[in-house]
């Protein structure tokens, strides 16, 4: 026979006050810094964020979701679309045509800039107690978030 261990009732979440939800949003936002140090582990810290707080405050689950997206897609997908137009630069560049390549390569290569720009906006949005939404991100997430 097997022995049932009585479960204890978990004790209800106590919702974020105000100033803390404009707090974790803010750092799920400024976040995008982490990447200048480590090229890629910002992300975490949002994520984190939305894992610790996304039943006590669906503000900070948001903006810690909407962070997230953002900058997996500008600072991966940008990294990988600046490594494949450096390779295509640098393999036409044997052929002078490839010289005419580097601009956009270069623009590109700025991608993870006007990323951390606006990450740095959008934790200064949030921290001020706006509602703060990414371009092309925040209606999706927010649609995922609610189930509509």
């Amino acid at each position: 026979m097997s022995e049932q261990i009585p479960q204890t009732p978990s004790a209800p979440l106590i919702p974020l006050t105000p100033a803390e939800e404009k707090q974790w949003a803010m750092i799920a936002h400024f976040s995008v810094l982490i990447n200048l140090f480590s090229g890629f582990l910002g992300p975490l810290v949002p994520l984190g964020i939305y894992m610790i707080y996304r039943e006590r405050s669906r503000y900070v689950a948001y903006q810690s979701l909407q962070a997230l997206i953002f900058q997996l897609i500008w600072w991966i997908g940008g990294g990988i679309l600046t490594g494949i137009a450096w390779t295509i630069t640098g393999v036409l560049s044997t052929v002078i045509i490839g010289l005419l390549c580097i601009p956009f390569a270069c623009i590109f290569s700025a991608m993870p800039l006007v990323a951390l720009g606006y990450g740095i906006y959008g934790g200064i949005q949030t921290n001020n107690g706006q509602d703060f939404k990414y371009w092309l991100i925040g209606d999706w997430v927010r649609s995922t978030l609610t189930g509509q």
